[in-house]
C-alpha cells in the first residue's frame, strides 16, 4: 500500500497556481520526493516527462550550450520519444544537484516559458545549492517534504482512525477504547520510524527483520553519501558527529558537547561538519533562546545548541536499539531520557509547517524543549517521559514570560490545567487544533 503524503495537497495548489513558477522539493534523502512526483504527475497530469541527471548524466550537455528553454525542451522531447507539451506534461528533473547548469535553467522557464510544469528534486540539494555561485533567486518556489508523519499512516492504513481524531473538537479525554487503538498504531509507527521504504515495506509485508535490514541498509547509505558529496577534510569529522548523536541526546542535558564527539574536539574544528549534516536535511539545530520575544529568531544564543536527527527510526538504528525495546509505549519514553519522544515531536512540528523551534533554558534552573512561534504568539512545549509529568520548567517560564497557553506532550490523555494543555503524544501531528 502506497502511504498518501500530505505534500500532494500542495503540489495541487502549486499546480493550480496562475503565476506559478518552477518547483525544487526539498528533503533528506530517501524521504520519498521521486515516489511522491511520480504518483502527483499520474493522477494530475496527462503524462510524465522524468530525467534523471545521476542516472542520466549525459543529459548535462544540453545545458552547457543553451539557454533556449524551446530548444532544450526540444532536445528533451527528442530523447522521450514524444513531445513535452505545455500544460499537459509534468517536466521532472530528478537528482537536479548534479547538473547545476539545469538549476539555474529554471530562471529561464520561469521568466520565457512559465507554461511548463517543472519540478525539480535531487539527493543532498541543500549542499549543492549551498556551493553554486549563481541560484535563480526569485525564480523558483520550494517545498519541503519530511518523513511519513503518524498522521499519513493513519490515513492511509487506518482511515477510521485517522477520522475520529480529525473530529476531535476542546479537551475532553479520549475513550478508553479509542485511546488504546491509537496507541497500539503509533508503538507499530515508532518502532520503524517514517522513513518511506521502510514504513511501507513493514506495511505491505509485515516482515519485521526485513524492515530492519533496510533500515540499516539506509544508514549505511547515509555513510556513504559523506565520503561521495562532503569535502575530503570534514568526511571524518561528518562520521564522528553522526555516530555520536544517540549519546548527544541520552545525556540530561541534552546541549551538544564537543568533547562528546571526540577528547579535545574544539567548535570551530567541527562548525563546517555540523553545517554539511544540516544542510543535507540530516540532522536539526535547534538554538537556546533566553529571552522569548518577537521574532523568535533575533533572540538566538549562537553558542548554545542541540541536535535532533532527521527520523526517529533512524536514531534507533543508529544507537542499535533494539525494536522490540518499543513494544510498551512507555518505553519510547524512558529510552534515551525521552529524547526520542522529543525528536518525534520536533519531526511533528516541522512536517506542519512551523518554523525551526528553540529552546529555553533559566540559567540552568529550568529548561523548556520546544518553544514555537505561532503567528504573534512564542508558545512553550515540553515533552514528558511517560507519566511522570510535573512541568517545573514550565512553571518557571510561566512565571518569567505569562505565556498564554502552554502545551505538554506525555503518555497521558487530554487534559487541561489552567493554561496548560496536557496531549498524548500520538497527537502531535494535530498541534494546531490546540494552538
Amino acid at each position: 500500500m502506497f502511504i498518501k503524503r500530505f505534500a500532494e495537497k500542495e503540489l495541487l495548489t502549486w499546480k493550480n497556481r496562475l503565476n506559478r513558477k518552477p518547483l525544487i522539493l526539498k528533503g533528506a534523502r530517501q524521504v520519498g520526493k521521486t515516489r511522491l512526483i511520480k504518483e502527483f504527475g499520474k493522477t494530475h497530469f496527462a503524462d510524465i516527462a522524468y530525467f534523471n541527471f545521476d542516472e542520466e548524466p549525459d543529459l548535462k550537455a544540453f545545458f552547457l550550450t543553451t539557454k533556449d528553454v524551446n530548444r532544450i525542451i526540444e532536445q528533451l522531447s527528442m530523447i522521450r520519444g514524444e513531445p513535452i507539451r505545455k500544460h499537459e506534461t509534468l517536466l521532472v528533473f530528478d537528482e537536479i544537484q548534479e547538473c547545476v547548469d539545469a538549476i539555474n535553467f529554471l530562471k529561464y522557464i520561469a521568466e520565457n516559458a512559465p507554461e511548463f510544469a517543472v519540478i525539480a528534486a535531487g539527493s543532498l540539494l541543500g549542499v549543492s545549492m549551498g556551493k553554486m555561485n549563481s541560484f535563480p533567486v526569485g525564480k523558483v518556489e520550494f517545498l519541503d517534504l519530511y518523513p511519513i508523519q503518524f498522521a499519513e499512516y493513519l490515513f492511509s492504513y487506518q482511515p477510521n482512525l485517522y477520522e475520529y481524531i480529525e473530529q476531535l473538537s476542546g479537551e475532553e479525554p479520549i475513550p478508553a477504547l479509542f485511546f488504546n487503538q491509537i496507541r497500539e498504531q503509533f508503538v507499530v509507527f515508532t518502532q520503524f520510524g517514517g522513513m518511506p521504504e521502510v514504513l511501507q515495506h513493514y506495511v505491505a509485508q509485515m516482515n519485521a527483520a526485513e524492515s530492519e535490514m533496510i533500515l540499516k541498509n539506509l544508514l549505511l547509505s547515509y555513510n556513504y553519501d559523506f565520503s561521495k558529496h562532503a569535502e575530503i577534510k570534514d568526511v571524518p569529522r561528518i562520521h564522528l558527529i553522526w555516530e555520536s548523536l544517540p549519546s548527544q541526546l541520552a545525556k540530561e542535558n541534552k546541549k551538544f558537547m564537543y568533547q562528546h564527539i571526540k577528547e579535545g574536539a574544539r567548535a570551530r574544528d567541527y562548525e563546517d561538519a555540523i553545517n554539511w549534516l544540516v544542510r543535507s536535511g540530516l540532522v536539526y539545530k535547534i538554538h537556546l533562546n533566553k529571552t522569548p520575544r518577537l521574532p523568535i529568531s533575533a533572540y538566538d544564543d549562537l553558542s548554545a545548541f542541540k541536535l535532533y536527527g532527521l527520523d526517529i527510526g533512524i536514531i534507533r538504528s543508529l544507537a542499535h536499539l533494539p525494536r522490540l525495546s518499543f513494544i510498551e509505549l512507555h518505553q519510547l519514553f524512558v529510552e534515551f531520557k525521552g529524547s526520542l519522544a522529543e525528536n518525534y515531536v520536533l519531526q511533528s512540528l516541522l512536517a506542519q509547517g512551523f518554523d525551526l523551534p528553540r529552546y529555553w533554558s533559566s540559567s540552568g534552573k529550568a529548561e523548556v524543549d520546544f518553544i514555537i512561534q505561532h503567528k504573534t504568539e512564542i508558545i512553550p512545549i515540553e515533552v514528558k517521559s511517560g507519566s511522570n509529568v510535573k512541568a517545573k520548567s514550565l512553571m518557571e517560564y510561566e512565571k518569567a514570560y505569562n505565556p498564554s497557553r502552554m502545551i505538554r506532550f506525555s503518555a497521558l490523555n487530554i487534559q487541561r490545567q489552567g493554561k496548560l494543555v496536557n496531549l498524548p503524544i500520538f497527537l502531535a501531528d494535530w498541534v494546531l487544533k490546540w494552538v
